[in-house]
């Protein structure tokens, strides 16, 4: 670490959110181009600056900074210089020379300690001499809060948000209770609070520590797709996790449940723990899809017209089950359609959708993914959106869906239908229904066998199973499905019968190799070679889908070396390294969490946005189009023409996406996939994972690898545990 001491001369770049500046130092003679993190700079100050230098490959020598502390103004110049900088607002630079020109050396003592007699200048009133007071003062309470809080290890930018939340009460917090942090600012979690805790002597035993660590297990646990945990199963994996014992974990349930942070339901003689939020999300889901569920007392005799009417003129022919289904849809508020590939979902709702156009009926389409909405619009000839940007998200709070479509801004239309319902979680669920007002028909369409959802919950299947929502399943491959080896294959595994693999197929192979480097090899001879002309596709618009992120064909290690074949170093291509992974000009990337801020805007051929939004969710997927290295940004064209800028702070929200899991390639359909298979743990190499893998190709499946490894999951039929308690909600009483 070097330390440096200068006055800042020029801030050429600055990010209000995070505090990110590129500015010039002035250290005696030389100019310093300073980078990193300042929670408060203005041209002008006077600072103390530790760090290292580092080269820039194209700015050249930088200097890196780590901390920096404010020094008072050395002499009357600098004062001058400081207070005529805007950095105090209401202060210009004639105003700061009369200031200087009276109080010479004892300016900035004279400004905090004798304020008022700022107004013995000319232009400054006793007003103004407190205002004027009052911001250095804050500044310089705002730095006394960051010097204190870096000695516990904590950044600029955190120790930022942590100074505008609590202000002078952080000195209170840090030393009784850090674990509020992780309670009431987005971006600490349980981990980042002990760690502080450690450092500011917290005992491992704490009440603080031990209610903050009940809270964070069942946060995980929503991670894993959990809305709660039994009692028991929480204890444990609590205890483990903060190395206490269970009885210390116990005693704290009962005071969380009065504080209304965590609620305890009984069921079936177990007691499921919640975290509030989640309780209350399932609660009203169950309530608002109750009060939707009504009958419409309309004619059978009525409706077999219009069936017959809307076959005449398509060319449809609706078999039993689809006939159900859209009478089901004519009689219920709420009405649920489950079925596999090639049973004639997207038939179903396309008559679904003729019959209330006919009733001269609003209807909105929708599905959860950008790449779902899209294929829903190319089968159904509707315009069909993303179910965020049907509700119109906003941003919300930081890190949340905010939504300006809800209980008290519904939407106006008669019918919604939702498509790929296995991927809503249940907190979309829960602002999909706010914003559903009564008396409009709700048609929940989704393959109930494939993964469920990223996020928590297990919506589709418990609405299933709740008897007094009307259901049609479509169980009938249609003629044309059944020439299709893909579908047949996915309904066998779905069956768990066995899948013939003699490559008879056209548009099913399976390639037996038992090493993990020679089924790379072929992978890549497939996606450059052959399957391009083969499925009349683009190279990148083929996906290979993996089990595992880990090991020899996980995501981490394949989209290493899938890039440097397919976008390989170019002198004519900017990369910019994060983390250890190199982002390329020309990459296939994916987002791989919720920004509900992150801005984008549809471009025209000739750049300029003719439409603009925010919000890039868990699995969009897209290529770097640019870097800037000046501005530190990545420019990103996704799915539906969206242009995003990133910072390259945000990086962390991205991955390569050459190779993707199985699991977040939910919704989507792809020309070709390409599955690389040898072993994996027992409970995730699952039939459930196969069939949703196979189900995501159009024209071709090709799967690379161990044929005993295939055979064995299509008989695993043991899928994970998933504690969701929707379907008790639904089953209490009010």
């Amino acid at each position: 670490m070097e330390t440096i001491n200068g006055y800042v001369e020029h801030i050429i770049y600055r990010n209000a959110e995070n505090g990110y500046t590129v500015l010039v130092l002035i250290c005696g003679e030389e100019e310093v181009t300073c980078v990193g993190g300042f929670a408060d700079i203005a041209e002008g100050m006077n600072i103390e600056a530790q760090g290292e230098y580092t080269e820039h490959p194209t700015y050249g020598r930088q200097f890196k900074v780590s901390s920096f502390v404010e020094k008072a103004p050395e002499d009357e110049i600098a004062a001058e210089r400081y207070l005529g900088s805007g950095a105090v607002k209401g202060i210009g630079i004639a105003l700061a020379a009369r200031i200087v020109r009276r109080f010479k050396g004892d300016t900035f003592r004279i400004i905090e300690e004798e304020p008022e007699r700022l107004a013995e200048v000319k232009g400054i009133s006793e007003r103004k001499a407190m205002e004027i007071a009052d911001q250095i003062n804050g500044k310089k309470e705002l730095r006394q809060a960051m010097l204190f809080l870096q000695q516990y290890g904590i950044n600029t930018n955190l120790a930022l948000k942590i100074y505008q939340t609590y202000g002078a009460d952080i000195y209170r917090i840090m030393k009784e209770n850090p674990y509020q942090l992780a309670d009431d600012i987005n971006g600490v979690g349980f981990r980042t609070a002990d760690e502080i805790a450690a450092r500011v002597g917290i005992r491992r035993d704490s009440d603080f520590r031990i209610r903050s660590g009940i809270l964070y297990t069942l946060l995980r646990a929503s991670a894993e797709g959990h809305t709660y945990l039994p009692e028991e199963e929480l204890t444990m994996r609590a205890g483990r996790m903060l190395e206490v014992d269970e009885e210390s974990v116990k005693k704290h349930y009962m005071n969380l449940a009065m504080e209304r942070k965590i609620i305890m339901r009984q069921s079936g003689g177990a007691v499921q723990i919640y975290a509030a939020s989640f309780y209350y999300m399932e609660a009203n889901t169950a309530a608002m899809l109750k009060q939707l569920n009504i009958r419409y007392e309309v004619p059978d005799i009525e409706i077999e017209a219009q069936i017959r009417k809307i076959e005449k003129q398509t060319g449809m022919e609706l078999e039993e089950h689809q006939v159900q289904a859209v009478r089901g849809a004519v009689k219920n508020g709420l009405f649920l359609i489950t079925g596999g590939p090639g049973t004639g979902k997207t038939t179903t709702i396309n008559a679904i959708i003729r019959y209330f156009e006919m009733e001269g009926m609003d209807i909105f389409l929708a599905a959860p993914t950008g790449r779902a909405a899209k294929r829903m619009s190319e089968t159904t000839g509707f315009e069909a959106r993303t179910i965020h940007r049907m509700l119109e998200v906003n941003g919300g709070v930081e890190g949340a869906a905010g939504f300006e479509r809800n209980e008290k801004n519904p939407l106006e239309t008669d019918v919604i239908i939702i498509d790929e319902m296995s991927m809503v979680d249940i907190s979309l669920m829960y602002s999909l229904l706010k914003a559903v007002a009564a008396g409009t028909r709700l048609i929940l369409a989704g393959d109930a066998d494939q993964l469920p959802s990223v996020g928590a919950g297990s919506v589709l299947k418990d609405l299933l199973r709740f008897e007094e929502f009307q259901t049609v399943k479509l169980k009938k491959i249609f003629r044309q499905a059944s020439t299709s080896d893909i579908i047949v294959n996915a309904h066998k595994i779905n069956r768990g019968e066995k899948v013939a693999l003699d490559n008879k197929s056209m548009d099913f192979f399976f390639l037996k190799r038992y090493d993990a480097d020679r089924i790379i090899n072929v992978v890549l001879q497939l996606l450059i070679q052959k399957l391009p002309k083969y499925v009349d596709a683009k190279c990148y618009d083929i996906q290979v889908l993996t089990p595992m992120r880990k090991g020899l064909l996980g995501v981490e290690r394949l989209n290493v070396i899938l890039q440097r074949y397919l976008n390989p170093p170019d002198p004519k291509k900017k990369e910019k390294e994060y983390n250890g992974t190199v982002f390329r000009e020309g990459d296939k990337v994916m987002q791989i969490k919720n920004n509900y801020q992150l801005e984008w805007e549809i471009r025209s051929r000739y750049g300029l946005a003719i439409e603009k939004g925010a919000g890039i969710f868990n699995g969009d997927m897209g290529v770097i189009e640019s870097i800037h290295d000046f501005s530190e940004t990545m420019t990103i064209s996704f799915d539906e023409g969206k242009t995003v800028e990133y910072s390259y702070k945000q990086l962390d929200e991205l991955e390569l996406a050459y190779a993707v899991t199985i699991h977040k390639s939910q919704g989507s359909e792809y020309p070709a996939v390409v599955i690389p298979l040898l072993t994996g743990p027992q409970m995730l190499m699952n039939r459930n994972l196969l069939y949703t893998a196979v189900t995501r190709a159009k024209k071709c499946v090709t799967i690379v690898g161990n044929d005993e490894t295939f055979q064995r999951m299509i008989e695993n039929n043991s899928e994970q545990k998933r504690y969701s308690g929707l379907y008790d909600r639904l089953n209490e009483d009010g």
